[in-house]
C-alpha cells in the first residue's frame, strides 16, 4: 500500500470575532489549545465506528458474534466518551460528550472514511477491523508516550482493549481466508474493498502536525509501517495477499468532508436526541 500521499488540510481556526457555527468546517475546534482538533478526530473515528459495528447486533453470523461486535463497539463508545469532555475543556467551547456526538452536522466531524463506510458483507467487516485494529493498536501504543496526561491515561486503557479488537479480527480473517474457497474468495474481494479508505489513516494533517510538535500526539505517518506489518502477518496466514495500491482513494474526512454514508450514519445516531432537544435520560 503507497502511504506517499497529499495530506489533507485542516479546517481554518475561526477568529475570537466570529461566532462557532455548528457543522461548519472552517468553525472546526482549533481552539485555546491546539491539538484539541488531533483528539477530535481521534474520538470522531471511535465513536463513528462503534456506531457501525453496533449495526452487526442480531445481524452477525452467530449470536456469539453479535454479543463480541458489541463489546467492540462499546470500547469504541467509551475511547470517544473518554476524550469528548476534555476536548471540550481544552477547545474553547465547554461542550460535553452529547453536544459532539449528538449535536454536531455532517461537516463538523473529522473522523476517516474508512469508518463511516456502509455495514456490508461480514467479511468486509472483518477486513475492516483488522487494519483499523492494528492501526489503534500502534497509535494507541505511541500515545502511551504523550506529554499529556490525559491521552496517556486514555491511551493505556485503549490499547488493552484494542489488542483484543484486533486478534478477534485475526481470528477471522484467517478462518475465512484459509477456509473453504468460497470463504477465500470473499475474503479476498473484502481486502480489495476496503484498500481504498486505508491511506487517509497515515495522513500528516494540519492538526496532526501541531500535536506531534507539541509533543501530545504522533504523526500518523509514523505509525503505518508498523500497520501494515502487523495485518500482512494476520493476512499471510490467512493464505492470502495484501492487495496492490488502489487507482483511487478517499480524502478529507480530517477536515469535515465526508462520504455518501456518513449522513445517513448521523440521520439514524442523532434522531432522538434532536427530536427531543434538552431531553435528559
Amino acid at each position: 500500500m503507497n502511504a506517499d500521499v497529499s495530506p489533507v488540510n485542516s479546517a481554518n481556526a475561526p477568529s475570537e470575532s466570529e461566532e462557532a457555527l455548528p457543522g461548519a468546517a472552517e468553525n472546526g475546534p482549533t481552539g485555546e489549545r491546539p491539538e484539541a482538533a488531533y483528539l477530535l478526530g481521534l474520538a470522531d473515528d471511535a465513536m463513528v465506528y462503534a456506531q457501525r459495528l453496533s449495526e452487526w447486533m442480531t445481524n452477525a453470523p452467530q449470536i456469539e458474534e453479535d454479543m463480541a461486535l458489541g463489546n467492540i463497539a462499546l470500547d469504541l463508545l467509551g475511547q470517544a466518551r473518554a476524550l469528548y469532555p476534555y476536548i471540550g475543556s481544552i477547545d474553547g467551547t465547554g461542550r460535553g460528550e452529547d453536544d459532539y456526538a449528538m449535536l454536531r452536522d455532517e461537516r463538523d466531524w473529522r473522523n476517516v472514511h474508512l469508518v463511516e463506510q456502509e455495514r456490508g458483507d461480514f467479511a468486509d467487516e472483518m477486513a475492516r477491523l483488522l487494519w483499523f485494529s492494528a492501526y489503534q493498536v500502534e497509535l494507541h501504543t505511541a500515545l502511551t508516550g504523550s506529554s499529556d496526561d490525559v491521552v496517556v491515561g486514555v491511551a493505556g486503557k485503549a490499547l488493552k482493549e484494542v489488542r483484543y479488537h484486533l486478534d478477534h479480527a485475526s481470528l477471522w480473517v484467517v478462518r475465512l481466508g484459509d477456509g473453504t474457497a468460497e470463504s477465500h474468495r470473499r475474503m479476498k474481494a473484502a481486502l480489495e474493498r476496503v484498500q481504498p479508505h486505508l491511506a487517509e489513516l497515515f495522513d500528516d494533517d494540519d492538526a496532526s502536525v501541531t500535536a506531534a510538535e507539541l509533543g501530545v500526539g504522533v504523526l500518523p505517518s509514523s505509525l503505518h509501517d508498523g500497520v501494515v506489518a502487523r495485518v500482512r502477518r494476520v493476512v499471510q496466514e490467512a493464505t492470502l495477499t495484501l492487495p496492490d495500491a488502489s487507482p483511487w482513494r478517499s480524502r478529507g474526512g480530517r477536515a469535515g468532508i465526508h462520504s455518501r454514508p456518513m449522513g445517513y450514519l448521523l440521520a439514524e445516531m442523532q434522531h432522538i436526541a434532536r427530536s427531543h432537544p434538552g431531553a435528559t435520560w
